[in-house]
């Protein structure tokens, strides 16, 4: 199969492939403005606001890349009773995705990063969050949505920061019930989390990630590839996936192939939320069918796409066939 007929063919699939992301989620509140002169109280840039804006972030943000593509999402998760949590679930629907699995947490915040931006740079990010696990009671509750929502998906996504939701017996539960149902996971763990996503099909991890999870650095390429035998060695039936920034992807799969993919992007403006990129497009492209080698090739495009943008960015159709025919 050609390249631009697999790929056609995944996107024309996406409208008739429904999803379901479980993960942390997150706001991200965004600061626009410009720097023109230094703070006499400290040696600091002082930053002239002109606008703001504020945009699903953490696996909310695998939700926003899935829905531009057109693929019906189930966003199931937790976020505080305030006013952050708020303005995430509108962002939400309005962007299409049903959010009936989104539980409000009174004993929390919803996770709030605001990133400063002065003339497309980053200048600071202040966190609002807690980490604490999540309570028995919520982790039922989101168990049951779950298991409701199982029968209408192709696919469901683990999407880990790890603020608190992914206990354990909690994440234990989910592959159970996953499995039960007869369908494929695919996630995107912290190192720290890393042995309870045994079970994924796919799991996605970055550099440092892949780094501190194998003790082995994704660089240069003998070390690499000690790391995905490494990592493959820990989650064993799973396809690895480590990305490497401007070093491109590496696949290493379940049989032992390895797949060396390249980075494509000429400009790279933020990096936000590429990772979360990477992982929606693995989700709509092995639920449409196609192979992890060709998976990872289209979600190599589609970070290509994001990266060249500021702030937290999805890439559309239109983009990623034009990465590829570029």
């Amino acid at each position: 199969m050609s390249k631009n007929t697999w790929l056609h063919q995944c996107l024309a699939r996406c409208p008739k492939l429904a999803v379901m992301v479980v993960g942390d989620l997150m706001l991200d509140h965004w600061v626009w403005g410009s720097v023109t002169r230094i703070s006499p109280e400290a040696p600091i840039p002082v930053v002239d606001v002109q606008r703001y804006t504020y945009t699903p972030g953490g696996a909310a943000n695998v939700v926003t890349n899935l829905r531009e593509l057109g693929v019906p999402c189930f966003q199931v998760g937790v976020v505080g009773r305030d006013d952050s949590g708020r303005k995430l679930r509108a962002l939400l629907r309005r962007g299409g995705a049903d959010v009936s699995g989104v539980l409000a947490d009174p004993d929390r915040p919803t996770t709030l990063k605001t990133r400063i931006v002065a003339h497309s740079q980053q200048m600071v990010r202040a966190d609002f969050e807690s980490r604490e696990p999540l309570s028995a009671e919520l982790q039922a509750q989101l168990l049951e949505r779950v298991q409701e929502l199982l029968p209408r998906v192709e696919l469901v996504v683990f999407s880990d920061y790890d603020k608190g939701l992914f206990q354990p017996e909690f994440v234990k539960s989910l592959f159970q019930r996953a499995h039960a149902a007869g369908k494929r996971v695919i996630g995107g763990p912290k190192p720290v989390n890393l042995g309870r996503f045994q079970g994924a099909d796919l799991v996605t991890l970055n550099a440092k990630e892949a780094t501190q999870a194998s003790g082995h650095a994704a660089l240069p390429l003998s070390s690499l590839l000690q790391a995905g035998n490494e990592l493959r060695r820990q989650l064993p039936g799973s396809h690895v996936l480590i990305t490497r920034g401007e070093h491109g992807m590496s696949l290493f799969e379940k049989d032992g192939a390895v797949h060396h993919q390249p980075a494509l992007a000429s400009q790279v403006f933020d990096v936000s939320g590429a990772g979360d990129t990477v992982l929606s497009t693995l989700a709509w492209t092995l639920a449409a069918g196609a192979s992890p080698a060709q998976a990872i090739e289209a979600a190599s495009h589609a970070a290509a796409v994001v990266v060249r943008k500021v702030g937290t960015a999805t890439a559309n159709p239109e983009e990623i066939l034009a990465s590829f025919h570029g």
